[in-house]
Parts: structure tokens; sequence; C-alpha cells
């Protein structure tokens, strides 16, 4: 027959470790985010790369911009990734925590508070990296509006 004070410990173990499970399925969503773009950027240099000889020396100037401006995004992408991920295996270790806490009957209390504060400076260092690869992404972008008027009509 199973214990039931182990039964209630375990229970309330999952209790706490419902929120950081969320949290956890958010970081997924972010670093599938960052992941997508990274792997956009890396399509675009790729693009440059195959057409490079076919590229006049006017439109090899643009892609050089360009191409400088892709680089310092996919680093930029990569330590949103790294950073990220970080959050994410220590809110893992929280969980832990919190079942050793429940579980064993150890005080892990001053240990889970350090690891959460820990991951939530990781991720927001992550998502400080993915707002500045975003503002690098939108100003390095423009749109030659003129190409887009309607062109006079001729009599």
């Amino acid at each position: 027959m199973t214990d039931p004070s182990a039964i209630g410990a375990i229970s309330h173990a999952i209790q706490l470790a419902i929120a950081p499970a969320f949290l956890l399925n958010g970081i997924a969503a972010l670093l599938s985010m960052i992941a997508n773009r990274l792997a956009r950027v890396i399509d675009r240099g790729r693009y440059f790369e195959r057409e490079w000889d076919n590229l006049n020396e006017r439109a090899r100037d643009a892609a050089r911009r360009e191409i400088k401006t892709l680089e310092r995004r996919r680093h930029i992408c990569s330590w949103a990734i790294n950073w990220c991920t970080a959050g994410a295996f220590l809110i893992c270790c929280v969980i832990v925590a919190l079942f050793a806490q429940e579980y064993f009957a150890v005080n892990t209390r001053q240990l889970t508070g350090a690891l959460f504060v820990v991951a939530m400076v990781s991720v927001i260092v992550g998502l400080s990296c993915f707002l500045r690869e975003v503002y690098l992404a939108t100003s390095a972008t423009t749109f030659d509006h003129a190409r887009f008027e309607d062109a006079p009509k001729s009599a």
C-alpha cells in the first residue's frame, strides 16, 4: 500500500512546480521565435553567397552593408538563445529543488529562491538581446517608396 504522506508530499510538489512549468512553456515559445529569426538571418546570408557573382558593384556594396548587419544580428540571436536556454535550465533546477524539498524533506528554500532569481535575470538578458536584434532588423530595413508610386500615365 502507498504511504499517504508520500502522496501528499508529491502532490504538493506538483502544485508548487506548476508555475515554473508554465514559465518553461513561455521560454520555449520565445526560444522558438528567436531560433526562427536566426534561421531567417542565416537564409538571407546564404542568399548573398549564392547570388554574389550575379550582383553588380552597386548591389555588392549594398549587400556588404547588409551582410555586416546580418552578422551582428546572428551574433545577438545566438546570445539571446544562450541566455534564454540558461534561464530554462535554471527553471528546471528550481523544479527539481522543489521536488527535493517535498520528497526528501530538505530545506531548499534559499537555493530555490536563488535559482529562480538567477533564472529571471538570465531570461531578462535574453529578452534584452532579442530586443536589440529586433531593433537592428528594423533599423537596417528600408523601403524605396518611390518604387511603389503609380507611374505617370502616358497619353
